[in-house]
């Protein structure tokens, strides 16, 4: 990874081929804010989402389903470099496991934090939970806007992208698929 002062020259170059003056008064930090923020945004390589699960397990013996859903979802689209952001809904049914529920997004933003598409996000997430904890089945869906199709390209403001990926008892039984769909469709809370 880069340093943030190589960042920031690269920043610094991007702004001159722009056709600004990076010397402007209100140019002067950006360079070093963008590296910073683009530091930030990208802090999921430095992260192992494996072991963020493995810190909290615990052996119980629950055998329904866990649901943590509106979770938020920040992440930039590898494509364009520009947001994408909305709501994670993830669970699963365990086998013996259990893990704590803070895990469950700081899997998300482990891998949300880094350059992303948003079908790749949640596979990763999925098979994450699935090769930690080994419950009977897990289930995702992360609903996101992207600015690269709001800002840019088509330009539509009011569309939004639905993925979703399946594991065990969540793609074998369509009552328990059925169930977590209503469930983060429904506002119990």
């Amino acid at each position: 990874m880069l340093k943030q002062e190589e960042l920031e020259q690269h920043y610094k170059a991007i702004i001159e081929g722009l056709g600004e003056n990076p010397n402007r008064e209100g140019l002067l930090k950006t360079p070093e804010r963008v590296a910073k923020s683009m530091q930030f945004l990208t802090h999921g390589y430095d992260l192992n989402p494996d072991t963020i699960v493995q810190e909290a397990i615990f052996h119980e013996a629950y055998s329904e389903m866990v649901l943590v859903k509106d979770i938020d979802v920040y992440s930039l689209c590898e494509h364009h470099m520009l947001p994408f952001f909305g709501k994670a809904h993830i669970a699963y049914i365990p086998d013996g496991k259990i893990v704590g529920l803070s895990k469950l997004p700081r899997v998300v933003d482990a891998y949300a934090r880094r350059l992303q598409v948003q079908e790749r996000l949640t596979i990763e997430i999925r098979d994450c939970i699935q090769r930690t904890l080994a419950p009977k089945g897990v289930a995702v869906v992360i609903e996101c806007a992207h600015m690269c199709m709001q800002m840019r390209g088509v330009e539509k403001q009011n569309s939004a992208t639905t993925t979703s990926a399946f594991t065990g008892i969540f793609l074998s039984n369509d009552a328990t698929r059925k169930e977590f769909i209503n469930l983060i469709q429904s506002k119990l809370h």
